[in-house]
């Protein structure tokens, strides 16, 4: 059958192969020779390979291998350089070579949906031109956090996996407009988040997380799932807590941080030649009672949030808690703010 196809595609040079559910287990070398074939559907047969002789499709752009038995991504599309889409999803992929993927640095989307990944290689970063990223459905455990380096990444689906963290890096996905991460054991999301200027739908349901990033509400959100997971409630309880005695370095770094307002301060000279102090003044933090800067003595507080209201998403919506860090009991016990203490059963 497959034989025949292709003896037919031989003479008419076409550049879309339709090769779907023919029950294939190997596709015929004679492929090889449709040079001018940009794009291949071999979806839903029972391949585990394919021949080299794919290699020879130079000008291929779409490549559609999924629901077939491949155990790894075939060496030939190594070769590919032109490939902009590649789906592979339900097989039993459980690795993925780097020296297969990294050549193929035109890819706008991969998807690997119902595989068997547990990790991916960091040179998943050599990919600099990949838009849509779906892993749905592994065993991914961890990210590397090279995952970050795709900038040009819009949509972004790990949905049903391992996950317990992200990168600390996550927020260089700059332009990433869909993230879908439910399913997972995600504890908490990072900080980093909140610079995703860019993103309009995030699925973080049926995971356990407790508590929001707090730029969360920057975002330009218009879907936002988080049911099924324990966030913190809402039910407060009065408190006054004391000020604290801060440590020599702390002291010095705020006096430091609010020196560098002053345009005429003789820090802001002397700190140019002091990258160490530079460096260590970069992981400062803003109160959000007061708006100082302060380096690592704060207060974790919550600020409930209705997503609707707030955020003016678009569906159901609800409320949320989000972190929030003060820098002292001082603005904590300060009257006219809306942030509460997390205090843990």
């Amino acid at each position: 059958m497959a034989d025949t196809l292709l003896l037919k595609a031989l003479r008419s040079q076409p550049k879309c192969l339709n090769l779907t559910s023919k029950r294939l287990k190997k596709v015929p070398k004679a492929i090889g020779q449709l040079n001018k074939v940009t794009q291949v559907l071999l979806k839903n047969n029972q391949l585990t390979d394919l021949p080299k002789e794919f290699a020879s499709l130079a000008q291929l752009e779409g490549l559609n291998l999924g629901n077939n038995n491949l155990e790894q991504i075939p060496n030939a599309l190594q070769y590919l350089e032109s490939l902009q889409t590649l789906h592979l999803f339900n097989n039993n992929i459980t690795t993925l070579s780097a020296d297969v993927l990294w050549p193929l640095q035109n890819l706008k989307l991969l998807n690997l949906n119902q595989n068997c990944l547990q990790k991916l290689p960091a040179e998943i970063c050599r990919l600099t031109n990949l838009e849509h990223l779906s892993l749905d459905n592994n065993e991914l455990v961890e990210l590397p956090v090279e995952l970050c380096a795709l900038t040009n990444l819009r949509e972004l689906h790990i949905a049903y996996n391992q996950l317990t963290t992200l990168p600390l890096e996550f927020g260089f996905l700059m332009n990433l407009e869909r993230l879908h991460l439910q399913r997972n054991k995600l504890k908490e999301l990072p900080e980093s988040m909140g610079k995703l200027y860019k993103l309009k739908t995030l699925d973080i349901a049926a995971n356990e997380l407790r508590i929001f990033p707090t730029e969360i509400t920057n975002l330009p959100l218009k879907e936002i799932y988080f049911e099924a997971n324990p966030l913190l409630q809402h039910l407060p309880v009065h408190s006054i807590q004391e000020e604290e005695v801060l440590g020599l370095k702390e002291m010095v770094a705020r006096f430091i941080m609010k020196e560098l307002k002053d345009r005429s301060s003789y820090l802001r000279v002397q700190i140019k030649y002091h990258p160490q102090v530079r460096d260590i003044l970069a992981q400062s933090s803003k109160c959000s009672v007061c708006s100082e800067s302060f380096l690592n003595t704060w207060l974790e507080c919550v600020q409930f949030i209705n997503t609707k209201k707030t955020m003016k998403t678009s569906n159901g919506g609800g409320v949320i808690p989000v972190r929030a860090l003060l820098c002292s009991y001082k603005c904590f016990n300060s009257a006219g703010h809306q942030y509460y203490g997390v205090a843990f059963p």
